[in-house]
């Protein structure tokens, strides 16, 4: 019989892509993932991986036992949150990811009304640019800027960004050339992006960032024109290129597993999180 705990490991590197990445997530040293990987293939007597010079690569075999790994912890998900749901009480610990500018500016700020309400609850923030997070059910709730597409999820719509071209007092005094601020390759195909550079219209991008904090600080130091949400730019000082110009629409969504729906602490931060995002405002 194999050991849960090795079959845990296992899937961990599955979903991380490598065992430094499994062993950050699992809080443990690489060693020890490779350690519990060589022990479930033993009580298996089944070869997982081929062990590489630079990676570990799942063998057919291994691509098998990942579907049942990811299958069992699903299921392991799913029943942890079945107990929390029949208990009356909010309580224990909820993962929240979702873009770091909208955690940094409107949820975390909040937070302590949250906890002061519910004692026995905590809370997990967790950046991120993407919906990987749920879909690995490594968050609980997860904001995006895309409806999640999956059929077991939840979603709802939260409310919308107006993005608009922003820059500081000093730098649209300037009558200089524009300059524009924008993202960096990893972010390259983002929808912002590729608006800016259709309003950019061939002008000079002289910073990048994959940040959008870091971006906005850059423009208020009068490095250029950046987009951003109307919030945003606020929290800065900065004034909009052109009031009378286009504006980017992007929607925020909301989205949970379907099996922890009832949840006691799933709906109190569900509740919490969309109290956050009715302050966005409207351009």
């Amino acid at each position: 019989m194999f050991d849960w705990e090795d079959l845990r490991h296992f899937a961990a590197f599955v979903r991380a892509g490598s065992l430094a990445s499994a062993a950050k997530a699992l809080a443990v040293d690489h060693a020890t993932v490779a350690r519990r990987i060589a022990s479930l293939e033993s009580a298996l007597n089944l070869k997982l991986v081929d062990r590489r010079s630079r990676a570990y690569v799942l063998t057919h075999q291994g691509l098998r036992i990942a579907e049942f790994a990811e299958q069992m912890s699903a299921s392991s998900f799913a029943l942890e949150h079945y107990a929390g749901a029949d208990q009356p009480d909010v309580q224990g610990e909820v993962v929240l990811s979702a873009p770091p500018v909208l955690l940094g500016s409107l949820i975390a700020p909040h937070a302590g009304t949250l906890l002061v309400q519910h004692p026995a609850l905590s809370l997990r923030l967790v950046g991120t640019k993407s919906r990987t997070s749920l879909a690995r059910r490594e968050a609980d709730v997860a904001v995006s800027l895309a409806r999640p597409l999956e059929s077991t999820l939840v979603a709802s719509l939260l409310g919308h960004l107006d993005y608009a071209l922003y820059a500081s007092p000093a730098y649209l005094a300037q009558a200089a050339k524009p300059r524009f601020i924008g993202y960096d390759a990893s972010q390259a195909k983002s929808i912002q992006h590729r608006w800016l550079v259709e309003q950019a219209k061939g002008g000079d991008f002289v910073l990048c960032s994959n940040d959008l904090r870091v971006q906005a600080l850059a423009a208020a130091g009068a490095a250029g024109i950046v987009c951003l949400p109307a919030f945003i730019a606020a929290e800065h000082g900065l004034q909009r290129v052109d009031p009378e110009a286009d504006t980017l629409n992007i929607e925020v969504w909301m989205a949970f597993h379907e099996d922890v729906r009832a949840t006691p602490r799933i709906q109190a931060v569900g509740e919490f999180v969309r109290t956050c995002m009715a302050v966005l405002p409207r351009l």
